[in-house]
């Protein structure tokens, strides 16, 4: 049984599939993944024994992205910098529509287009951060001035958080309301993927990549 002391990290980092456990439940593994597994648990009002129950009963070990700094950066860039390059307009797009058209209604997600786009500016400008700066100096071995960009790129990691909060409030957490058009629902459903993706995106990075150079 894992035990409840373990942190949450530790446990995204070990077991694959953990992830998507921790999403379920809200449970934060990527900006806030030193808390104990029993910390987590109480904050969401969960069973511990539930928790690990759920976790214990993940299917065998499937191989998850590559640890080694040369192959995790390139996975990065291409899994998660190009796809919300192509993603986040598309969501912009669609909410601007379902604004549009819906604007009337009392459950329309008014908000969510300006969000949405303050998101992808605040990103844009984070991964050209990483990608000017701070991933060639892991490619080329670190050294001792790493650590403040290092710290830069996880404050901003706690941003992204935060913006995930209000994007889940936003969207009712990605459930449209009864009726909702295709549009809508398409909205809703991308932008649980881009949830999804961007806090798998912050975990590799703030609990696989960057302690190897901390």
């Amino acid at each position: 049984m894992i035990s409840p002391d373990t942190c949450v990290r530790d446990i995204a980092i070990s077991r694959p599939g953990a992830t998507a456990v921790f999403r379920r439940h809200k449970i934060d593994f990527c900006c806030n993944g030193a808390a104990s597994l029993s910390q987590a648990a109480a904050r969401r009002g969960l069973p511990i024994v539930q928790l690990q129950s759920k976790l214990e009963a993940l299917g065998p070990d499937e191989a998850g992205p590559p640890s080694d700094p040369s192959a995790l950066i390139p996975h990065i860039l291409t899994r998660y910098h190009e796809v919300h390059r192509a993603e986040f307009p598309e969501a912009i797009r669609l909410a601007r529509r379902v604004e549009a058209v819906h604007r009337a209604k009392d459950d329309c997600p008014h908000g969510l287009a300006d969000h949405l786009a303050l998101m992808f500016d605040d990103l844009e400008g984070h991964q050209q951060k990483e990608e000017a700066v701070l991933f060639p100096m892991m490619l080329r071995g670190g050294g001792p001035m790493i650590a403040f960009p290092i710290e830069r790129m996880v404050a901003e990691h706690l941003d992204v958080g935060e913006q995930l909060e209000e994007l889940a409030r936003l969207t009712t957490d990605f459930a449209p309301p009864p009726g909702a058009c295709t549009t809508w629902r398409a909205l809703y459903e991308m932008c649980r993927k881009l949830d999804a993706d961007l806090r798998e995106h912050i975990h590799l990075e703030n609990n696989v990549l960057f302690p190897q150079f901390a």
